[in-house]
């Protein structure tokens, strides 16, 4: 080969390395970020673009689409000294790349650390009840806080979620624990309620029948005074009627006590006949 051929496919070489290198196509959703001798130059955004081969370089390609950030599982101590386990995730969108690559090392890393020490910061002000409710509170307060920063390293915090916030393992026991004394204690509570009742109960129940056997005994009482008025108001000053009425009545007494069946001996007074005589006599005079 001829040393005319080599110098001309040297130089078609070099300028097909040169037109490779000064053309670029730039992707939807990306943008280029192009230094001239070390210094930044320009921002190339999609579709053909035209730099100066061999001065400018094109140091970082960055996506402009939302970037989903996942930040991994910490402890977080609450305000009442309780453990939990968070972690998140979170969507941000390069909006100004010259902050991005030249405002932080990392911007990824950055808004990533920057949410957790956030995301610790919220939840240690508040006690561990508030902190498994309020989720929702808590996504407002961390998107809230590190909007600013986001801002400053060239990017847009367009969501932050809670994906987990759960109570370590240490934490979940002691709540197990806590949570079958207080379903004994309600237990208790309940029995003893029931008790109480009860014994309200029966005693209201003793109280109604006394005061039913206190009426009974003063209807009782009151219908003796009545048989006894009537009785004296028909008999008036005669005496023989009482004597006979008492006499019939200590016959039957007798008689019941001889045929009760619990009665293996019955005991008669000694002077039976003469009472009996005493009080028929008195009847009959």
């Amino acid at each position: 080969m001829s040393e005319g051929l080599i110098v001309v496919v040297a130089i078609l070489v070099f300028v097909v390395i040169t037109i490779a290198k000064g053309v670029r196509i730039i992707p939807q959703g990306e943008e280029w970020i192009v230094e001239r001798l070390g210094k930044y130059q320009e921002t190339l955004k999609p579709g053909l673009r035209i730099i100066i081969p061999y001065i400018d370089n094109v140091a970082y390609k960055l996506v402009t689409k939302d970037i989903i950030l996942d930040v991994q599982e910490q402890e977080v101590i609450t305000l009442d000294n309780a453990v939990i386990l968070a972690n998140a995730v979170a969507f941000v969108k390069v909006t100004d790349p010259v902050k991005a690559v030249y405002g932080v090392t990392d911007f990824a890393e950055a808004i990533r650390n920057l949410i957790m020490t956030t995301l610790r910061s919220i939840i240690g002000e508040m006690e561990l009840d508030q902190a498994l409710s309020s989720r929702d509170k808590i996504k407002a307060r961390l998107r809230e806080s590190i909007a600013d920063e986001a801002v400053d390293w060239g990017l847009t915090v367009k969501s932050v979620e809670i994906q987990d916030i759960n109570p370590s393992q240490s934490m979940q026991k002691a709540m197990e624990m806590q949570a079958a004394a207080e379903r004994e204690r309600k237990a208790m509570v309940t029995k003893a309620e029931g008790e109480k009742q009860s014994a309200i109960l029966e005693a209201d129940a003793r109280l109604e029948s006394a005061k039913r056997d206190a009426n009974a005994q003063v209807m009782l009482a009151e219908a003796s005074a009545e048989a006894i008025r009537r009785v004296t108001k028909a008999i008036g000053t005669e005496t023989a009627p009482v004597y006979y009425m008492l006499g019939e009545r200590y016959v039957q007494a007798l008689q019941a006590l001889g045929e009760s069946g619990n009665a293996k001996l019955v005991v008669l007074p000694g002077d039976i006949r003469e009472a009996l005589k005493g009080l028929f006599s008195q009847a009959r005079n």
